[in-house]
This record gives C-alpha cells, structure tokens and sequence, in this order.
C-alpha cells in the first residue's frame, strides 16, 4: 500500500474554500474570525489527518507514525448491557482513527453463553485476527471480561481497572465529577445532600458513592448510607418506592444522581411529591448527554466522546511500546451550571 500523503495547510484551505492564510490563523488560535469558522477549520484538518510538527514530533517520540503504511483493523467489544454511552465512545475511537486511516468495528458478544464457550466463540468471531480491541463499560455477564483479558492481543478497557488486571485504561473520572458536584452544592449552601444510584451496577459505581462520601467528609458533614438511596435496582416498582419513601423522611435540599438513566426517575419523583425544581430541591444528574424531556441539567460534563479519542492514541502507543508498563488514564471534565440548582437561600 503506498504512503499516504502528508496533509498541508493548503490542503485544508481547498478543503473548505479559504485562503491558507485563514488556516493558519485558526490552527494557531489567532484572532480575526468566527468561533464556528475556526472549529470548523480544526475539525476539518483532524478529519483529513493533519499534524503540525510538534504533534509529529511527540508521535514519533511513541514510535507512532504519523503516516502509517499499514491501516489497523480494531473492534470495540460490547453486550447488550452496554449503555448509550458506547456511541459517543465509538464516536471518539472514529475520530482519531480516521486521521491515521485505521477501521474501529462494533462487536457484540453474546450474553446467554457458557464461560467455557467464550474463548471458542471470539476465535470463530475472527477476534484475534484484529490489531486490537477495545473493551467497553458495563460488559455482562462479567465472566467476558475475564476471557478478554487473557487475549493475546494489545487490548485497551474503557473502564475502571479491577485489582491487579494487567491491562491499560482509559475512562472518564467520574470521582473528580462527583467531587465537582458535592462542592458545587456546598458552595451553594446545601448541607442535606442525598445521593442516588446503584453502587453495585459497575466499578465505575462504587467510585462515585466513595467520592461522595469522601467530599461530604471533606467538608464536615458525616453521611450515613441508611440516609441515601443506594441499593440494587431488583425491581422498578420496589426502588421507585424506596427512593420516594427517603426522599420524604431524609427532606434533602439537593440530589445528586449518580447513574445516568435514573435521573428522570429522580426528576419525575420530585414532581410526584410537588417539589418545585430548583426553588425547592436542586438536581445534579451524572447524564451521558443533555435529553430533551428534562430541563438543563446542572450536571458534570462527562468526556466520554473524548475518552474514546484518547484511548485510540493509547492502543498506538501500546502497539508500537508492547514492553512497557501498563497505564491507567483519567479524563477530567468540566462542570455545568444548568436549570435545576439553586442556592440554599432562594
């Protein structure tokens, strides 16, 4: 396969129809044009696999070409159990891989098969044909992640390492958000902070309920679990019931809801008990993205599109550096103020 073609400024100036001299003003952060035209000018040079040369030169530092000869075939595996947040996951793996001119493909295992059947099942999958492969959050049953952590080939989890698993990471940090929201409430005067979410669903679960007791301590007030609605979602009906019951004997002032699908409930509980949001109880939802039925959502911006970018550098680097120690990488994001918190005072 030939080399391909490095990508010029000028390049992206035919691209688009500009001047090379707008191009350059973009890509250098330079003032004198629209905020819409400079995005749309850095997203198109990503898009074509454009690098400056201090981005060449830290590729090649990892042993990365640039320019590959060689594109890579790579799988994002996951079950049924994976949640919405595998698209954006996807979204980010497609966008740093497109520079290079690699394929990310979607594999979806099956649930309803036997540990010992999982192994025979990749190999007639054809996975360890692939480059490599990344696995997503929320894998069920867990028995998979076992098997796919003993596969020969460079694998990347996109989630919260177990103990002692020697395999690279990449995951959105989720107990810097919840660390976010428990002092962002507290600067707004609220001290009967509830939290709500399973803790036992993933990893990535039991870090949030930590993260909120530690702030919570952090600041001065000592939690009780029996006080917050934590248990294991057996039943709808049961923990739609449960989580009415604490919030009209615990009469938080703030929620904080840790588990992404649960905060309509949540919303739609308050509304139940007459609640007026934000003037009577303030919300923070830990939400993959903003939906449509809710209002804006005072919420931890969760980088999960950028996670996925950052995890496609990561398995490069892996290949190119297979000796090397395994890395544990979190992304931070940042904290949106919406319409559904208040100070403790209005």
């Amino acid at each position: 396969m030939p080399t391909r073609k490095a990508v010029t400024m000028k390049t992206i100036a035919i691209e688009l129809g500009l001047t090379v001299q707008t191009v350059n003003k973009a890509l250098k952060g330079k003032h004198g044009m629209s905020e819409a035209t400079r995005q749309l000018i850095v997203q198109t040079a990503e898009k074509l696999g454009y690098y400056t040369m201090d981005q060449i030169r830290s590729l090649r530092m990892d042993h990365i070409a640039p320019y590959p000869n060689e594109r890579l075939r790579f799988l994002l595996v996951q079950t049924a159990e994976s949640v919405s947040y595998n698209r954006l996951l996807l979204q980010g793996l497609q966008d740093r891989f497109f520079s290079f001119g690699h394929r990310i493909e979607l594999l979806m295992l099956p649930q309803r098969l036997k540990q010992e059947k999982m192994a025979a099942w990749l190999e007639e999958a054809g996975v360890l044909y692939a480059d490599g492969i990344f696995i997503a959050p929320s894998i069920l049953p867990q028995e998979w992640e076992t098997v796919l952590f003993e596969l020969p080939i460079p694998r990347i989890l996109l989630s919260f390492p177990p103990s002692g698993v020697k395999i690279d990471s990449v995951i959105w940090d989720v107990y810097e958000a919840t660390c976010q929201a428990v002092a962002y409430l507290r600067s707004q005067g609220h001290e009967r902070i509830m939290y709500v979410g399973d803790i036992l669903m993933q990893r990535g679960s039991i870090l949030r309920w930590q993260a909120f007791g530690y702030a919570m301590q952090a600041s001065g007030i000592t939690i009780s679990p029996s006080a917050h609605c934590i248990g294991p979602r057996d039943s709808n009906m049961e923990w739609h019931n449960e989580l009415l019951n604490q919030i009209q004997q615990q009469q938080p002032t703030a929620i904080i809801c840790g588990i992404d699908h649960e905060v309509p409930v949540v919303y739609d509980t308050c509304k139940v008990l007459q609640l007026r949001v934000p003037d009577e109880i303030s919300l923070v939802g830990f939400l993959n993205e903003q939906p449509e039925v809710l209002p804006e959502f005072t919420r931890p911006l969760l980088p999960i599109s950028q996670t996925g970018y950052r995890a496609a550098d990561r398995m490069l680097w892996r290949i190119a550096n297979p000796t090397l120690p395994f890395e544990h990488i979190r992304i931070q994001g940042e904290f949106h103020i919406g319409l559904t918190t208040a100070g403790i005072s209005s």
